[in-house]
């Protein structure tokens, strides 16, 4: 006699889903089964990653020459290396005028890392909800039997108190099989 088998889907608890993915990213897409979201999750994180960097390190650099450029030390100078291989301060305009853009740089760069800390910190949160997402609707069954059948209908309005004379009004009537 043939034995048949029944395989046992187990579903995971959204409430715990959301506690690992919380402590660790993308484990919240490991407990769903959805082995394929971990390499956007990652790619994400690195971008994320990447643009807080790159944002911090600009604006340490801009804030450092800026500091150098108005300190009354001499020997203070790292606001020369932000001079471009080929220009002089002069090309810019003069000291007071690369003193401004010095700051302009450093006020543009905190405020694109500050963004990028926001962006990163949302796009965090967005891995959590896809994990919890995932992880209530695991047991959504899509079955192959989902359909719309429209139809057109004919219906037939009989007399009121303001209209005496009957009529037909024309439309579709629509039903979803699920």
């Amino acid at each position: 006699s043939a034995v048949a088998q029944t395989q046992v889907k187990i579903l995971p608890q959204p409430s715990k889903v959301v506690w690992w993915a919380a402590a660790i990213p993308g484990y919240g897409q490991i407990l769903n089964r959805k082995y394929w979201k971990l390499p956007i999750v990652y790619a994400g994180f690195m971008g994320c990653y990447f643009a807080v960097n790159w944002n911090s390190n600009r604006y340490v650099s801009y804030k450092n020459g800026y500091l150098d450029i108005t300190d009354s030390d001499d020997a203070t100078n790292s606001y020369l290396a932000l001079i471009p291989e080929g220009r002089t301060m002069d090309s810019y305009g003069g000291r007071t005028a690369f003193t401004g853009l010095l700051k302009s740089g450093m006020e543009q760069s905190r405020y694109y890392r500050d963004l990028s800390v926001i962006i990163s910190v949302a796009y965090y949160g967005l891995t959590i909800i896809d994990a919890f997402v995932d992880a209530h609707l695991a047991d959504f069954d899509i079955s192959p039997d989902l359909s719309l059948q429209l139809r057109p209908m004919i219906h037939r309005e009989h007399g009121t108190t303001y209209n005496v004379s009957s009529g037909y009004s024309y439309g579709l009537m629509g039903r979803v099989k699920f």
